[in-house]
């Protein structure tokens, strides 16, 4: 394989709720109807646990160790060679991960989303483009309860608690300073269509140079 046949990676980072999310699938409707693209996001890869269910909530599900790094950059480095790969399944509801897989085919653009993404060397030196989410603690606190309530079926009273007992703490720990990596800081995440629209000409300008526009 030559290098002008490498998938292009591009990582997009930010605290729980900054709107990451929102910014990689505005990037991956874009390219979906042209390009081969997929997301990946971190999430899929929290460690599978055998704690009893009352102590896997426990866990600090926002610091690096929750993670199985290992595992994302091995399946990274697969996606790289033209090689597919057995993703795993996170379930929120039980705090664990699922006993199914996703089979995922490489493609031409890959997006890695997710809150400790820059964190480890390993997994930023094989990104292309580093992106930073940037939003206020208020705002994606604000979301974070929308979302939890609504999509992960969880109470005011647990969501407030992992909030300030380690989802903001981790953030300023461990999150924050990984802006440093970034060669992209997008301020208030899928409404900052400028940013938005400059990450989509730099991936298009990588694609005709490797040869996969």
């Amino acid at each position: 394989m030559t290098e002008l046949q490498k998938p292009i990676v591009i990582g997009i980072t930010g605290g729980s709720a900054s709107g990451k999310t929102t910014v990689a699938h505005e990037i991956f409707e874009h390219f979906s109807g042209n390009s081969s693209i997929l997301l990946i996001q971190q999430d899929s890869y929290y460690k599978a646990s055998d704690l009893p269910f009352e102590q896997r909530k426990l866990i600090n599900y926002d610091h690096p160790l929750a993670f199985d790094t290992k595992l994302l950059v091995d399946s990274l480095k697969k996606l790289l060679n033209r090689e597919p790969i057995d993703k795993p399944v996170y379930d929120y509801k039980i705090h664990n991960r699922s006993s199914e897989t996703i089979r995922v085919e490489p493609k031409d653009v890959i997006i890695i989303e997710g809150i400790l993404i820059l964190a480890d060397e390993d997994l930023r030196n094989l990104m292309d483009i580093k992106v930073f989410v940037d939003t206020d603690d208020d705002i994606r606190l604000m979301r974070r309860i929308q979302r939890d309530m609504v999509e992960r079926g969880r109470s005011l009273d647990n969501i407030m608690a992992q909030y300030m007992g380690t989802v903001k703490p981790m953030y300023h720990e461990f999150i924050e300073p990984t802006k440093r990596y970034a060669d992209l800081i997008v301020p208030e995440g899928g409404e900052n269509h400028v940013a938005i629209d400059l990450l989509v000409t730099k991936i298009k300008s990588i694609l005709a140079e490797r040869g996969l526009a």
